[in-house]
């Protein structure tokens, strides 16, 4: 199953890690990424063996945008711990990848490609699911894409509806496809990936920013209708994440994000197993008195 371990360190390793110069913890750094972030990211070993968790036992769980990023490490994370797992994404030949990683793990796992800004395709999605896994009771809404953080007058209504298209109305509509079989199977949980945008101004452009403030709202709203169905839904919201998506980001230098993100106290960016961990708690039942939260796993960028 997929967990992250840590070798063993030399001293000077330590010393780098608590020197504030050379780029310890909360430390800052004269290149991005500092040498803090990159040993950390060289010692993360990600482990994939057949699970033997059982925190999400006997439940199918729906995971969009699941081919790449915290959608793959959470299929990954959650299949680990019993899950059966439906892998949606635009990209059929990253879902074939995730569902034979799973399925060779001792995983049960199986793939729909489908555009989730589509009605008529959320919901052929949402009925070849019920064929292939059953009931729904778990339901990771994670697609999402950027818009390069374009401000207003660089955002023309072709981009901002395609961020809201996908970030906003394709979580609803993947949510008002699902939802049904989730009350009809007794209840479940939904975790919903928003932004550190939804909180702060600089996370995003225009439209990727409004799609995430809309997501916190959304599910909020959603928590305070369905909890009294035994529906939990939450969000969690990344700060900087490695992930296909914001490799390029992450190592541009003229980009003024970059230069948050070095301020931000963990001095680096999370790996995508990192929020497959949050998601997999509030999916759980370890996390059964919680509702309508939003879970911030920033590095401490919005502490600041």
């Amino acid at each position: 199953m997929p967990s992250i371990t840590r070798g063993r360190r030399t001293t000077e390793e330590r010393r780098v890690r608590t020197d504030p110069v050379r780029g310890g913890m909360g430390g800052r750094c004269d290149k991005w990424p500092c040498i803090h972030h990159q040993r950390f990211r060289e010692e993360i070993v990600i482990e994939t063996a057949s699970g033997t968790g059982t925190r999400l036992a006997d439940r199918t769980a729906v995971i969009t945008g699941g081919a790449s990023g915290i959608g793959r490490a959470s299929a990954l994370r959650f299949a680990s711990e019993g899950a059966e797992v439906v892998v949606w994404d635009l990209d059929p030949v990253g879902i074939d990848a995730v569902v034979t990683e799973i399925r060779r793990a001792g995983g049960r796992a199986h793939g729909v490609a489908v555009d989730i800004s589509d009605a008529s395709a959320v919901a052929a999605a949402a009925a070849e699911t019920a064929g292939v896994a059953g009931e729904v009771t778990v339901l990771m809404n994670n697609a999402g894409v950027l818009d390069d953080y374009a401000p207003l007058l660089d955002t023309d209504e072709a981009l901002w509806d395609r961020i809201i298209g996908v970030n906003l109305k394709g979580m609803f509509l993947v949510t008002r496809a699902v939802l049904p079989s989730m009350i009809a199977a007794g209840g479940g949980s939904i975790v919903n990936t928003a932004s550190v945008a939804a909180f702060i101004a600089g996370g995003g452009g225009a439209a990727y920013t409004s799609s995430k403030h809309g997501v916190v709202g959304f599910t909020r709203q959603m928590s305070f209708d369905y909890a009294h169905q035994n529906v939990r839904v939450n969000a969690i919201a990344p700060g900087a994440v490695e992930t296909g998506m914001s490799k390029d980001i992450l190592y541009n230098e003229d980009l003024p994000v970059v230069e948050a993100l070095r301020s931000a106290p963990a001095g680096r960016h999370a790996q995508p197993e990192e929020l497959a961990n949050v998601a997999l708690f509030l999916v759980s039942d370890e996390a059964s008195f919680v509702h309508g939260a939003v879970y911030v796993a920033d590095g401490g960028w919005t502490i600041r």
